[in-house]
């Protein structure tokens, strides 16, 4: 499954400009963790993330407001640019969706933009992959079986899923394996395609 099928768009951006505090209650009225920063022009300079926000009002101890502390030498972040992450791992829209999972899993990151040509065009966040979890695997069968009728060349291979592998059976040869494999991977909530020994020949 490619990128470009569970990613989010439009996507809800944050000027860089824009108060934490303006930041935080738009996070917060939309329900995401982690919004891109764009500039004047509308070009992504950044993201900023929930904690990032959190970090900027409260400081780097969440309890320091609760006694008294010395005057700061300086003031403390104001703007959503000083508080944002500059460096920004991101996605091509047709990349394969395992490699947004890798990049989380290693990064440690909720949330990927995803760009074409160097512009913005969608999201990937974590409750976009674990909504693809959720699908059942009956509900994944009955999709791809609907998937695989509509083709003339797939329409006799049958399917069987489990924990959203998909596997395929039935009489083909090569070329048409490897279409009902293509078809099969457009379904939301496939994880992987594979076929059992001798299926093919």
């Amino acid at each position: 499954m490619l990128v470009h099928e569970i990613m989010t768009t439009p996507v809800v951006t944050v000027p860089r400009t824009w108060t934490i505090k303006q930041a935080v209650r738009l996070l917060y009225e939309k329900d995401i963790t982690a919004a891109p920063v764009v500039d004047e022009n509308g070009r992504m300079v950044g993201i900023v993330s929930e904690m990032d926000l959190l970090r900027g009002e409260y400081g780097a101890n969440p309890r320091a407001f609760l006694r008294p502390e010395a005057p700061p030498t300086s003031r403390p972040p104001a703007l959503v640019e000083e508080v944002m992450t500059p460096h920004v791992r991101t996605v091509a829209e047709d990349a394969d969706t395992m490699e947004v999972v890798e990049l989380m899993i290693t990064t440690g990151v909720k949330s990927v933009p995803v760009v074409h040509d160097g512009e913005l065009v969608g999201i990937v966040s974590r409750r976009d992959l674990m909504g693809l979890l959720a699908h059942g695997d009956e509900r994944i069968r009955e999709d791809v079986l609907a998937a695989l009728r509509d083709c003339a060349e797939t329409a006799s291979f049958g399917a069987a899923v489990r924990d959203g592998v998909v596997e395929l059976y039935g009489p083909g040869d090569e070329r048409s394996a490897r279409i009902a494999e293509l078809v099969a991977r457009t379904v939301p909530g496939v994880v992987d395609v594979v076929f059992p020994e001798g299926t093919v020949s």
